[in-house]
């Protein structure tokens, strides 16, 4: 979700008791849209010790993710600084924070800061940062409120609603015409807002100042209703108490109380909130995680989705090979069991053959059909004759056609055997993409594409051109200390089975599904309950069944897992083997980073 007016207000909550008072020290632009400052402050504790702080302000106003947030890390800044940089340089060198404010629910943060100009003489400015989507802006104003600069200048040719040019007033423009959330009443909310003929969502969100699309999925399941109906369904109960419950949601936000947190999805961040969102948490789908600051919470989510992007982006060439020739498989699958079953009539021209070779001297010549007992069910049967043929010829033109559908049949029964396998080859390839999470992941997946021709397999480039070795399988741990391992990709799965695992170490894999290899190590100790589960959870979760919510699981000891000779990667047999149904629910289950 983009940053919404409940967001800001967690934001500003967090700056203004973070860096009020605090120096800001030093001014970089990384980016032309993008501000860097340094703020520094030493605080004086009880104990007669003081304690230095310095953290770094990012405020991006980039057009697709504009963001801010505090952090420790530093970037890399030009060498020649932007004209908006040396602005701030020469008016806010070594200024102080005295207050972080927002304007209502406004996506819009106004900083004050206090410096001392040539003379010596107390000045306060304001860096005002709106973060509005494509319309995101940093202003920067003097105390009477006049624009000195912006780091992006809007003439009139660009918008008719405002300059923002130096020498220019500054002003928020309202042009939605939106209530304020802290300010609008009972009356306005249920007879202005939810009467508006839409849907219950769509006049929420739209009718009040940043309030986002998702807060009003959350007011509207907290009050037991349907955002898909419209207003016009609504009792005056109903609007009653949706207008309680927004009271309460604008009561945790004047309080401050504001619990931030990213709601995941199969490990990928789907949301973010500063407001608990209840709307999640009965789904088993979704897992919440609670964050620190509102600036851990915006840098985690962010970095995360962006890591997940980048992957999805680089695999893409990948997903469309292997999708191609997944479809190209299936299809060739399909066509092979039709003609499959078309062999299936054989044994009939072969007992058509026997019949006439037995029964034959019968017939005078010229007959269209033959009827005589079948011997083999005690049955009369009709046999289709071509009156242009004697009986031998006919029998040997039955035998003839049973003999080609029988070899038919044998060679399609290899046929299909075989187009299974590559069946199953590529979804476990496909399941692999689905979890990388590191370009060497996609480096392994494409030199198996290319071992197996599915993309044309270049020249290796020197003794480092495989990459196996730097994409490691995932660690897990168990509740009860096991070392859990999850195999990312086919070679891995191979490695940990046959390699890492040890004979009575314990296996895990979802049945009849594409998926990792799960490897509990033992140790030689009897494995708990709760880790049986656990790994079970892992290997459903890190499958294609996990999208069904839950999987049935094989699991069995190491030495009973067998690998046919020939066989392609990730592919083993076992004969027995026991098996549970679990959810896909892997929360709960600590990750060792590696």
């Amino acid at each position: 979700m983009a940053l919404d007016g409940i967001t800001i207000a967690a934001l500003v909550n967090e700056l203004k008791n973070t860096i009020t008072g605090a120096r800001i020290t030093k001014i970089a632009q990384p980016e032309k849209d993008e501000l860097l400052l340094t703020v520094k402050q030493s605080i004086n504790n009880s104990d007669g010790t003081t304690k230095r702080f310095q953290k770094r302000l990012v405020i991006s106003v980039n057009p697709s993710l504009p963001l801010m947030y505090l952090c420790d890390d530093n970037k890399q800044s030009p060498l020649s600084a932007p004209v908006f940089c040396m602005v701030l340089r020469k008016h806010l060198n070594n200024c102080r924070i005295t207050d972080i404010s927002q304007a209502g629910l406004e996506r819009v943060i106004r900083i004050e800061l206090e410096h001392l100009n040539e003379m010596g003489d107390l000045c306060t400015k304001s860096l005002i940062i709106e973060l509005m989507g494509k319309h995101s802006n940093i202003i920067f104003c003097d105390s009477s409120n006049k624009i000195i600069d912006s780091i992006k200048h809007i003439s009139l040719l660009v918008s008719s609603v405002r300059e923002v040019l130096p020498g220019r007033d500054y002003f928020i423009p309202d042009t939605q015409k939106k209530y304020d959330p802290f300010t609008i009443t009972e009356k306005e909310f249920t007879e202005q807002i939810l009467s508006k003929p839409m849907e219950i969502q769509k006049a929420i969100y739209t009718s009040l100042t940043g309030f986002s699309p998702v807060m009003s999925s959350e007011l509207i399941y907290i009050s037991s209703l349907s955002g898909k109906n419209n207003t016009a369904e609504l009792t005056g109960m109903e609007k009653l108490h949706l207008y309680r419950n927004f009271t309460e949601i604008m009561e945790k936000v004047q309080n401050s109380g504001f619990e931030p947190c990213i709601i995941y999805k199969e490990d990928i961040p789907v949301e973010f909130s500063c407001i608990p969102l209840t709307i999640y948490s009965g789904d088993i789908q979704y897992t919440i995680s609670g964050c620190d600051s509102v600036s851990s919470m915006l840098l985690y989510y962010y970095s995360a989705k962006e890591t997940y992007s980048r992957i999805r982006q680089k695999s893409y060439d990948l997903r469309k090979i292997t999708n191609t020739a997944l479809e190209r498989a299936r299809k060739k699958y399909g066509l092979q069991l039709k003609q499959l079953k078309d062999t299936e009539k054989r044994d009939k021209y072969k007992v058509y053959g026997e019949l006439l070779t037995t029964y034959g001297y019968e017939l005078a010549g010229g007959e269209k059909s033959f009827t005589c007992d079948n011997y083999y069910t005690n049955e009369k049967i009709t046999i289709p004759l071509d009156e242009n043929m004697s009986a031998v010829e006919n029998a040997k033109h039955f035998y003839n056609k049973y003999s080609k559908l029988k070899r038919t049949f044998e060679a399609l029964s290899v046929q299909l055997e075989e187009t299974k396998q590559e069946i199953i080859h590529l979804e476990s390839i496909s399941n692999a993409l689905d979890i990388a999470r590191q370009e060497e992941d996609l480096t392994v997946i494409r030199r198996e594409l290319s071992e197996f021709g599915y993309i044309k397999r270049h020249a290796e480039k020197g003794k480092g051109s495989k990459k196996t070795a730097k994409s490691k399988p995932l660690h897990y741990i168990s509740s009860d200390g096991f070392d859990i391992f999850v195999g990312k990709n086919n070679y891995q799965n191979d490695e940990l089975t046959f390699k890492i695992a040890t004979g009575n170490d314990w296996w895990f894999h979802a049945k009849a599904s594409a998926g990792s290899h799960v490897i509990v190590k033992t140790g030689g100790k009897e494995l708990p309950d709760r880790s049986f589960e656990e790994a079970a959870r892992l290997a459903a979760y890190y499958s294609k069944a996990r999208e069904q919510g839950k999987a049935e699981i094989d699991y069995i000891q190491k030495k009973h897992v067998k690998k046919p000779n020939g066989s392609k990667p990730g592919f083993v047999v076992y004969y027995t083997n026991y098996s549970m149904t679990i959810d896909t629910d892997i929360s709960g289950i600590k990750e060792v980073e590696e």
